[in-house]
């Protein structure tokens, strides 16, 4: 048992001064924040001779300078994405022209470099305060569509991954049944996606097995690659575990719904039962306003992926909108042109700013109750995401002192809009620390030989 006091952190939806926290078996014992006046059995702040032994209720205490936050959630993830950094942002295009070279790096990946990439992605979002993903994974079979002997070989090796980076890991394995709307011939890199149908998804899905630091969840990559009579099937296979869907990223695939089937993609789910609380709805960026309330209505948490929503140009989705009819407002990373959950809050913010000159829509609160209880519980880890007793001991720690974050005070506002991934100098994860300050360098060397030998 050890027990840390903290000189700022984030308890329910706000910071206080001097939490005491106690950590046994990789959960949260005790929590009590306020800790100004010496009291029977504990040590007042601050003690001068930290990290010291205190009393023998609570035995080694140690301080923790700096704002502290529960760990972040990134609610959506490519992993094999990361390799794309730095060499899809030259030149023009669309969404759709990206999407060419995303296949490119599909082709290049197998079990063994695939887990290479992973880990230092997965590091590198652990350097960043994120102590559980969700990876929507795809890319499973060999060149040219044939399984590994080990039908989820690439499954497992994302899994591994995780385990290795030190996070805890949602596996979304997802559906892709087909090209798209009508289209007779897949692009040769999605042969490595599909599944013949939703009887042979659910065959290989069946045999993942998540344990306590991973989830098996299940995810439909769109109405697109997965047929309208084929939705609720797949859907069912894990009646009680996360799903996840890319919804309306682009207004090309709206298009493409309503004349498929009469109906946009958020009406086809609806219709279909796959709406709810369990549910992510990833982007939701072209909605109609009827589409909005049957996602409020519905439960249906709304996952944006600012970052990688401007990178790829899909334009603004309705974040406050979703949220007042009813949607939990979820994050991620997505392609990961930046891994940074704090960018990511303030650009749900900006982006609303622009998109209607008005300032002031989203609290740092409420963009941190995003990134953290409703992350994870989007994830099926209801019992991350907060600092309180019986919660994992999961901890990020900024630091309040460099040049982005001095002089802000502190708070929540500090977090969401002065602090960056860098700033981050310490993650607790399940009870474990890491030091992300000291880590960063090998993590960057392990993410140029990943990408360096995927490219050659």
């Amino acid at each position: 048992m050890t027990s840390y006091l903290l000189e700022r952190a984030l308890v329910g939806s706000e910071v206080h001064a001097d939490v005491l926290v106690t950590v046994e078996d990789g959960r949260f014992t005790g929590v009590d924040d306020g800790l100004t006046e010496p009291v029977a059995g504990r040590l007042p702040y601050p003690p001068p001779d930290l990290p010291a032994w205190g009393a023998a209720t609570h035995g080694r205490i140690e301080r923790v300078p700096g704002l502290t936050l529960p760990g972040l959630a990134n609610c959506h993830s490519h992993a094999f994405h990361r390799a794309l950094r730095g060499r899809t942002q030259q030149g023009s295009g669309t969404f759709w022209t990206w999407r060419e070279q995303m296949y490119a790096a599909a082709e290049r990946l197998d079990p063994d470099s695939y887990f290479e990439l992973a880990v230092a992605t997965y590091r590198e979002m652990r350097c960043a305060g994120i102590t559980a993903v969700g990876e929507f994974h795809y890319l499973r079979h060999q060149a040219g569509g044939t399984p590994y002997d080990e039908p989820n070989a690439m499954a497992l090796a994302l899994v591994a991954a995780a385990r290795e980076a030190g996070i805890r890991i949602t596996l979304l394995d997802t559906a892709y049944l087909r090209p798209g709307f009508g289209e007779a011939e897949p692009h040769p890199a999605q042969l490595r996606f599909f599944d013949a149908d939703a009887d042979a998804w659910g065959v290989r899905s069946a045999q993942l097995r998540g344990d306590d630091s991973t989830v098996v969840g299940t995810a439909l990559h769109s109405v697109r690659a997965v047929p309208r009579e084929q939705l609720a099937p797949i859907a069912r296979l894990r009646a009680d575990a996360p799903l996840h869907v890319h919804l309306s990223e682009q207004v090309a695939e709206n298009e493409d719904c309503l004349a498929a089937y009469g109906v946009t993609p958020t009406q086809l789910l609806a219709d279909v039962g796959c709406l709810g609380p369990r549910t992510s709805a990833v982007h939701a960026t072209h909605l109609t306003d009827t589409d909005v309330g049957l996602l409020g209505t519905s439960g249906t948490y709304a996952c944006f992926c600012p970052t990688t929503e401007r990178d790829l140009g899909d334009g603004i989705g309705p974040s406050r909108q979703l949220h007042e009819a009813g949607s939990r407002l979820t994050l991620g990373s997505d392609s990961h042109a930046v891994i940074d959950p704090y960018e990511e809050m303030r650009a749900v913010e900006l982006d609303e700013r622009l998109a209607t000159q008005r300032r002031g829509h989203w609290t740092a609160a409420d963009l941190l109750a995003a990134a953290t209880t409703d992350g994870h519980a989007s994830l099926g880890f209801p019992d991350a995401g907060r600092i309180e007793v019986g919660a994992r001991a999961d901890l990020v720690v900024l630091d309040t002192a460099t040049v982005r974050t001095a002089g802000t005070g502190g708070g929540a506002e500090t977090a969401v809009f002065a602090a960056t991934a860098e700033d981050v100098v310490r993650v607790l994860v399940d009870g474990r620390w890491h030091d992300t300050r000291g880590e960063r360098p090998e993590v960057g060397r392990a993410l140029a030989a990943a990408t360096d030998r995927m490219w050659k």
